[in-house]
């Protein structure tokens, strides 16, 4: 199981799947505040460092997976879109 170096404060839990083997969970919002908080960066360069040079990051499939909280609405735009 891989981790996201730094980022130990975000850990929520695992995430199992059929078939696959588990991974570690991060709360996006926590990353972020890490990085504003550790690296003094602004939100909105947390963000783009963070959508890039993390979530951005393919290691195989033990990649870790980050969560971010939707509404039921939220997930309704999202169907619109695809």
């Amino acid at each position: 199981m891989l981790k996201a170096d730094g980022y130990n404060d975000a850990i929520m839990g695992l995430v199992q799947r059929c078939g696959q083997e588990p991974v570690i969970l991060y709360d996006t919002d926590k990353v972020l505040q890490l990085l504003v908080y550790n690296d003094g960066m602004t939100y909105d360069d947390a963000v783009e460092f963070f959508e890039f040079n993390i979530l951005g990051s393919w290691v195989g499939d033990e990649t870790p997976a980050f969560f971010s909280k939707a509404s039921l609405n939220d997930l309704k735009d999202i169907e619109d879109l695809i």
